[in-house]
């Protein structure tokens, strides 16, 4: 069925990078799986990373996402779905850009210089029996705990202990801190 539907779905769509708004009509199939995927990955970081703040403080959010960050994408990539995060700035290494990832990036970034609400950020291409998507990710207010531009001591300690190659700091509230990336890849009959 999704074989079929995803054919469909490429017969009828230009192939290309949609960067901004996603052009694709919004009763596409692929996009509504995409944009479901997408907040279920970002609903089971939240409530873990809210989880570790509330009960242990940032240090036990920031081993949390460290450890099970991996666990919920994995958790999320199924039914034909990849889904992970990336950022021009990374923390960890495993999620660094892909060079579509990077342009769309760049892009997000571009486009919120000219004022666009970060919130309706995403960008989508078909090619190759493959649907890519991008969600931007915006740095909110808890974000800066461990992302932002004064870490607190113990918080910076942990961060340099679990990734020593950390980019992801000096962020502030509204900034793109960076995407949600979903592959859908054709399944094999």
């Amino acid at each position: 069925m999704k074989t079929a539907m995803f054919a469909f779905v490429l017969s009828v769509l230009p192939l290309g990078v949609v960067a901004g708004p996603v052009e694709t009509p919004i009763e596409d199939p692929l996009m509504i799986e995409a944009r479901q995927h997408t907040m279920a990955f970002a609903k089971g970081l939240k409530s873990t990373l809210m989880a570790g703040m509330k009960a242990d403080g940032p240090e036990a959010a920031i081993h949390l996402c460290n450890v099970q960050a991996p666990e919920i994408a994995t958790a999320n990539s199924k039914d034909g779905w990849d889904v992970g995060r990336t950022s021009l700035k990374i923390r960890n290494p495993n999620n660094a850009p892909d060079a579509w990832e990077k342009i769309v990036l760049d892009t997000f970034e571009k486009q919120m210089a000219a004022g666009a609400d970060i919130a309706t950020l995403e960008a989508s291409t078909r090619q190759d029996g493959q649907l890519r998507y991008m969600k931007a990710i915006p740095v909110g207010g808890p974000c800066v705990v461990c992302h932002g531009e004064s870490l607190a001591a113990p918080v910076k300690a942990k961060l340099d202990e679990l990734y020593p190659q950390d980019e992801a700091r000096g962020y502030l509230p509204g900034q793109l801190r960076g995407a949600f990336t979903l592959t859908f890849s054709e399944e094999k009959e």
